[in-house]
């Protein structure tokens, strides 16, 4: 079932949950995607996959890879190859930085989600640093720490 769209106009149609477990993010970044019409229409059926998605930069462009939308049902001879490389439209200015970034040790660029924000679709990309084990070890065991205290508080309230 799709997310409703917030109070800003924004509808989330998927994130890369993955990344925020492998990743610590340093800056996020909105990008705009060239899309064909089919392919609008499954995002807003939320069937995107960005698992194992990652952007990179070519000749002063940027583009997304793995990201799978899933070919729209009605769509016939329209519809596109499903994980092909997608061009992310951002300005020069900031393609720039993020490539003179990039080239410091162990940064990438993730695609972290997509929505619509209005009818255009949006994609945030984030500015990564790879965790390493021990790093998602502490973030699990901090997580697990405030679901503790919330259930403890919780419980408190009631009497």
């Amino acid at each position: 079932m799709a997310n409703k769209p917030t109070k800003d106009g924004i509808f989330i149609a998927a994130q890369n949950k993955k990344a925020h477990h492998d990743y610590f993010i340093l800056e996020t970044y909105e990008a705009g995607i060239e899309l064909y019409g089919t392919e609008v229409k499954s995002i807003r059926a939320s069937a995107v996959n960005m698992k194992d998605s990652y952007c990179y930069i070519d000749k002063g462009e940027i583009f997304m890879s793995g990201v799978h939308i899933s070919p729209f049902e009605k769509g016939n001879i329209f519809n596109k190859e499903p994980m092909r490389i997608r061009k992310l439209l951002m300005h020069k200015k900031e393609i720039l930085k993020l490539f003179g970034q990039v080239g410091t040790e162990g940064v990438t660029i993730v695609p972290l989600k997509m929505y619509f924000k209005g009818s255009r679709v949006k994609v945030e990309i984030g500015l990564c640093k790879g965790k390493k084990l021990y790093d998602k070890r502490d973030t699990e065991v901090k997580k697990q720490a405030n679901r503790d205290i919330e259930r403890y508080t919780k419980g408190m309230d009631r009497y």
